[in-house]
C-alpha cells in the first residue's frame, strides 16, 4: 500500500482524473450517503485523520475540491524544498576545498524546475487517489460545506450535489491560504502567493517579497540562487518568531549573496508601470521596483465558504479546539491542522490528525479516552514542543520556547549559547562554517525547554532536541548521552559544559 505524498517524497505518476465530480471508492453518485466519519480536505492532515479512523474500524469519506495531497504536496513543503536543495548542495560543495575545484558550472535552472515537478508528481494526484482506495477511504470530489449537524453537502464542478451524513463526527481539515493585506493597488498588480512562487515556470529577472517570515526568507534564498534580483521587505527583522540571532544570521547571508533586505518599513501602495513592472511604495519614503511581487505575510483559515455559519460558527475565522481537536461547544465537529491555528506546520497537523482519528474512533466505540497531557488522544506537543526547520542558508531549526517566551511564561531559565563554528565537526563539514546554537534550560525542573540551531545542514540535529524536550530528559542524564566525534552534534556537550558539570 502506498503512503501519501505527505509521508513520502514521491507519488507515482499517472493521469489526473478530469472529472472533479467523480466519486472514488465504494461510493456511487447518489443523493445521500452515510459514514461514521466525514473529513473535509484531503491534504496530509485529512488523509491521516481518515486513515487512523478507518484502521480502528470506522467508515470514512474524504471530500476534496482540488488535488488529493493538499497544499504541502503541490504548492508548499515539497516544491519549495526542491527549489532550495540544488543550490544548497552546490554551495556545500563550494565551501569545501578539494570539492570546490571540481565545481565548474552553474546551477541548471531547467533541471531544478524539472526536479521540482518530479517532487510534485507533475501536479498529478492519481497516486494519492490510489492510496486512498487501498486504505479503504472513499473520496468524494467537489466542494464540501456544512449544512447542519453532522451533514456535509458536496457540490461537484458540474453543479450536482451529494449529501453526506456522519454517524459520529465531521473533521474540518481545510488548512489555510495566503493572506493578502489590504494595501492600495496590491490586488491590481496580480501578486504572487506561495503557490505561484513554488509553481514558477519562468524565473523573473527581479522579485520583491513582502514579508520576512519563513516563506519570505526561504523564497528569497531560492530565487536569488535561481538568478533573480531579490528584495525582501520586512516590517521588523527576519524570522520574527525565532531567537533574534536566527533572523540576523539569515539576513547577513542573504545580503552577502546580493539580496536587498529592507527592514523597518511597510508597503503602503503598489502599481504596475507602463513597462509591466511593479512598483511598491514604502513607509520610509523609498520605492522598490520588480518584475514580480510575492506576498508572504501570513495565513488565513479556509473557513470562508465552508458553511460553518450553518452550525453557529463565523465564516473566515479560525476554529478553536481543545487538545483532542474537538471544536469547543461541539461533541461531533473536529478541526485539525492549520485551520485550528495551533501550529501551522504540516508535520504538526499530521501529529494532530493521528490523535484526532484515534479519539474519534474511541468515542464512536465507547472506549476509554486518554486525554491527560501526553496521552494518546491529545496533541500536547502543540503547546511547547513544536519543531520547525526553515530551509534558508544557513538553516534555522528550533523547537520549544525561545528565551523571550520562557521569560514571558515566568520560568526560571538559563540561556546557553555556543558558536557552532567552534565544534570540530563543523570545521570538517565546511571551510566557512557560520552558525550558532542556543539551549534554554528550566533550572527549577532541570530540563531542556527550548533549542535553536542555525547553520548549514543542521535540520537533522533538531529531532534530538525535540526528544529531550518532549521526554523531559533531565540535563543530568543528558551528560550521559555522548555525542559522536567529530560531528556537529558535539554541540550538545559544549552546551552542557556551558551550563556546568555540577548539573550532573
Amino acid at each position: 500500500m502506498r503512503r501519501p505524498i505527505s509521508d513520502f517524497s514521491l507519488c507515482p505518476p499517472g493521469r489526473n482524473p478530469d472529472a472533479m465530480s467523480e466519486v472514488v471508492g465504494t461510493v456511487n453518485t447518489m443523493s445521500e450517503r452515510e459514514y461514521d466519519l466525514i473529513v473535509i480536505g484531503a491534504g496530509p492532515v485529512g488523509e491521516n485523520v481518515a486513515d487512523r479512523a478507518v484502521q480502528a474500524g470506522l467508515t470514512a469519506a474524504i471530500v476534496e475540491t482540488e488535488l488529493v495531497g493538499g497544499e504541502c504536496s503541490y504548492w508548499a513543503c515539497m516544491p519549495s524544498k526542491a527549489l532550495l536543495r540544488s543550490a544548497a548542495a552546490l554551495r556545500a560543495a563550494r565551501d569545501v576545498d578539494g570539492a570546490k575545484q571540481a565545481v565548474t558550472g552553474d546551477l541548471d535552472i531547467a533541471a531544478v524546475l524539472r526536479r521540482r515537478d518530479t517532487m510534485t508528481s507533475n501536479y498529478d494526484d492519481s497516486g494519492q487517489v490510489q492510496w486512498l482506495q487501498g486504505a479503504g477511504i472513499d473520496l468524494v470530489r467537489g466542494h464540501g460545506t456544512l449544512t447542519g449537524e453532522k451533514t456535509v453537502r458536496v457540490t461537484a464542478a458540474d453543479g450536482t450535489t451529494t449529501d453526506l451524513v456522519a454517524r459520529h463526527a465531521v473533521a474540518v481539515c481545510t488548512g489555510s491560504a495566503a493572506l493578502l493585506p489590504d494595501i492600495p493597488g496590491l490586488a491590481d498588480i496580480s501578486p504572487w502567493t506561495s503557490r505561484e512562487a513554488t509553481a514558477v515556470e519562468q524565473i523573473p529577472a527581479s522579485l520583491a517579497i513582502i514579508g520576512g517570515g519563513v516563506v519570505g526568507a526561504e523564497m528569497a534564498t531560492a530565487f536569488q540562487s535561481l538568478g533573480s534580483d531579490v528584495t525582501i521587505i520586512a516590517r521588523s527583522g527576519l524570522l520574527g518568531g525565532n531567537e533574534p540571532f536566527a533572523g540576523e544570521l539569515v539576513a547577513d547571508s542573504l545580503r552577502e549573496r546580493g539580496v536587498t533586505v529592507k527592514t523597518g518599513a511597510d508597503t503602503t501602495s503598489a502599481r504596475r508601470d507602463d513597462d509591466g513592472r511593479a512598483t511598491l511604495e514604502l513607509s520610509d519614503g523609498t520605492t522598490v521596483t520588480a518584475d514580480e511581487v510575492l506576498v508572504a505575510i501570513g495565513r488565513t483559515p479556509r473557513t470562508q465558504d465552508l458553511g460553518v455559519d450553518a452550525v453557529g460558527l463565523t465564516p473566515g475565522a479560525w476554529l478553536d479546539v481543545d487538545d483532542t481537536l474537538l471544536v469547543r461547544g461541539f461533541d461531533w465537529l473536529y478541526a485539525v491542522g492549520d485551520v485550528n491555528h495551533r501550529a501551522l506546520l504540516t508535520h504538526q497537523g499530521k501529529y494532530q490528525a493521528r490523535a484526532a482519528g484515534d479519539v474519534i474512533a474511541a468515542r464512536a466505540k465507547g472506549d476509554e479516552i486518554d486525554d491527560a497531557p501526553w496521552g494518546a488522544h491529545v496533541a500536547t506537543a502543540d503547546h511547547d514542543a513544536v519543531p520547525q526547520v526553515t530551509f534558508t542558508d544557513p538553516e534555522v531549526a528550533s523547537v520549544g520556547l525561545t528565551a523571550k517566551k520562557a521569560e514571558e511564561k515566568g520560568l526560571n531559565v538559563k540561556v546557553l549559547d555556543y558558536d557552532l563554528a567552534s565544534v570540530a565537526g563543523s570545521s570538517e563539514q565546511s571551510d566557512a562554517y557560520v552558525g550558532k546554537a542556543r539551549a534554554i534550560v528550566d533550572l527549577d525542573r532541570g530540563v531542556l525547554v527550548g533549542a535553536t540551531f542555525v547553520g548549514p545542514d543542521i535540520a537533522e540535529l533538531l529531532h534530538s532536541a525535540t526528544i529531550a524536550i518532549v521526554g523531559e530528559v533531565p540535563v543530568k542524564r543528558l551528560w550521559h548521552a555522548v555525542p559522536s566525534y567529530p560531528t556537529v552534534s558535539e554541540v550538545w556537550l559544549r552546551l552542557l559544559e556551558t551550563l556546568g558539570r555540577d548539573s550532573a
